[in-house]
């Protein structure tokens, strides 16, 4: 298989894992050739390299390693440079380059990182696999990487590996992989690639969860280039996974064809068609903001129209926010204060004086809170006084709380006395909140992560 399709499989694995999974730590390889099979695929990557490497030196235009490849000017360059080194290294070369993404700085070890167990998870999946179990928590983030190029190329033994080692591809506690993806969702969309009907006939024979959100992976695939058959086969499901893959057919449906989407939502009925048509204005949301306000009418009052109008919002606001906010008010929604960040979000980077004066002259209520919450933690240049003004201001008391800590803590960096004393003598804060504030806890920012070993 060509190795540019990895380069595809790598980036859709950052998407899904995060980029703080792909930290490799190891002290030493894998056994990559334990058995027969393994040592037959060595061979086989061997002769590859070989044919490259005709008098067994790298062409000129050849990286010889991951840090010469990372020098390449240009980032696509050093994807390229990255992907053309991976495809010249036999499985114990993949691994001695595993073992040395440690000695690199963050952002080059997870581009090199991503290409690199893509590589590996087709050459040699269960090397792969076995050595990320050497990584600590790194691991769990490369495994699922690892499943998905196996899926690419061979789903059927990546479908058995994944159903007989289900808690390799589980987050801590048993929770889904980084994305929300399991492992049965990333193998179906990969075998929906190659044969759908396959895919779909395996999906049917799982259980529990993975039974239902694999389906729903292939219907989305499908949906991508067939989405009338994808329908067809969202029929065959019952309850909320149908609504699901109902939902990821009209999204993929509607970014190609809208008037044919909304054509098959309107053979829908009751909670699926709204759920369905929710999803497609959202799509039309992105290119006709007014052709997708005007089908809102044709949702049902609920958590299906809510979304369509706070998306509808948000995408109304990069163009003006001032209308959006506007358009907002006139709209039926049980769901203001998430539309209302969408706005206040668009409008605080353009014009901050414009998104002050909304707030103030709105009355007290969720839009208020909610435009005031995404103001003051947009925009680190309010003057503190006027911040904490506005934060107090705010109704709800577990936000009011939060964004007045947020606020404290910026205050702290300029004058840690004045907002100290602030803090001490709030009438609005409860004992707990203030000692939290004063440690400089609860507030925004990431947490720390060591690497995993």
């Amino acid at each position: 298989m060509a190795m540019n399709q990895s380069v595809t499989i790598g980036v859709a694995a950052l998407l899904i894992g995060g980029v703080g999974g792909f930290i490799a730590g190891k002290s030493g390889g894998s056994d990559a050739a334990g058995d027969s099979a393994s040592v037959e695929r060595d061979a086989k990557f061997r002769r590859e390299a070989s044919a490259v490497h005709q008098d067994g030196t790298a062409p000129e235009s050849r990286a010889r390693s991951i840090k010469e490849a990372l020098r390449e000017p240009g980032q696509l360059a050093r994807l390229q440079s990255l992907v053309d080194l991976y495809e010249g290294m036999s499985l114990e070369e993949l691994a001695a380059a595993a073992d040395s993404l440690d000695d690199l700085p963050m952002a080059d070890r997870i581009m090199a990182s991503i290409l690199l167990f893509s590589r590996w998870g087709e050459a040699d999946p269960q090397g792969a696999l076995a050595y990320s179990e050497t990584m600590g928590f790194g691991g769990m983030f490369a495994r699922p990487t690892i499943l998905r190029s196996w899926a690419s190329v061979d789903p059927v033994n990546a479908a058995k590996y994944y159903a007989e080692h289900p808690n390799e591809f589980n987050g801590p506690g048993g929770r889904r992989g980084p994305g929300g993806e399991g492992g049965a969702d990333l193998v179906a969309r990969e075998w929906a690639k190659l044969d759908p009907d396959a895919a779909m006939a395996w999906a049917n024979s799982l259980e529990g969860d993975d039974k239902g959100s694999a389906m729903i992976s292939i219907v989305g695939e499908v949906a991508a280039t067939d989405p009338a058959k994808a329908a067809t086969m969202a029929a065959t499901l019952t309850g909320d996974d149908q609504m699901r893959a109902y939902g990821e057919i009209a999204q993929k449906w509607a970014a190609e064809d809208f008037s044919a989407a909304e054509s098959w939502i309107q053979t829908l009925s009751g909670e699926a068609k709204d759920r369905a048509m929710s999803e497609a204005v959202q799509v039309l949301a992105r290119t006709d903001p007014d052709a997708a306000a005007a089908k809102l009418a044709s949702i049902s009052e609920g958590g299906a129209r809510d979304r369509a109008v706070a998306i509808l919002a948000g995408e109304m606001a990069q163009e003006d926010p001032a209308a959006a906010a506007s358009w907002l008010g006139n709209q039926q929604t049980g769901d203001y204060g998430d539309a209302m960040r969408r706005i206040m979000t668009n409008w605080t980077a353009q014009d901050s004086a414009g998104a002050l004066s909304f707030i103030e002259a709105q009355p007290v209520g969720e839009i208020r809170d909610s435009a005031t919450q995404t103001y003051l933690w947009q925009n680190q240049d309010v003057e503190p006084s006027q911040a904490m003004s506005l934060a107090e201001a705010i109704t709800d008391e577990r936000n009011r709380d939060r964004t007045i800590g947020m606020t404290a803590r910026r205050w702290m960096e300029t004058d840690e006395t004045a907002a100290r004393a602030y803090v001490e003598s709030s009438d609005l804060l409860s004992d707990r909140a203030k000692q939290r504030i004063l440690d400089g806890r609860g507030g925004p920012g990431w947490g720390g992560r060591g690497r995993g070993r």
